[in-house]
């Protein structure tokens, strides 16, 4: 897990897909925010479709990749958290989402990890380099 975490530290920007209200896949920029406990937090707003789609469907996929062309994948059912500190964290380590959501606190401001997901880190031709489920 620690080379997983050690990638999306590193590679934090990609893309999270979700379903949608027809059931199509829906693919937006995103950024993983941090690793705490071995849980892989994300955060958005619960004004968004995003919260929409992930409430109904709670499964997900984030892609991130390297300036080497290596690709993670990590996907797996989401769970939504109330805990504080991870807010805080988030906002500490987050410049962009600090300035939307300014505190901890704000009520749009929603977090959530993975759970029973899976990773894979691949090379360019697809060569699989690392496989986790957690």
């Amino acid at each position: 897990m620690k080379e997983i975490i050690d990638f999306l530290n590193a590679n934090p920007v990609g893309c999270l897909a979700t379903v949608d209200d027809f059931g199509y896949p829906h693919v937006r920029p995103w950024s993983f925010m941090l690793e705490n406990d071995g849980k892989l937090w994300f955060c958005t707003g619960n004004t968004k479709d995003v919260f929409e789609q992930l409430l109904v469907h709670p499964m997900m996929e984030f892609c991130s990749s390297s300036e080497e062309h290596m690709t993670l994948r990590i996907r797996g059912e989401i769970i939504f958290g109330i805990d504080m500190n991870i807010k805080r964290a988030i906002l500490e380590k987050n410049e962009m989402v600090k300035s939307v959501y300014k505190v901890p606190e704000n009520l749009e401001f929603e977090i959530f990890y993975l759970k029973h997901g899976k990773a894979t880190i691949a090379d360019l031709n697809g060569q699989l380099v690392k496989n986790v489920e957690f």
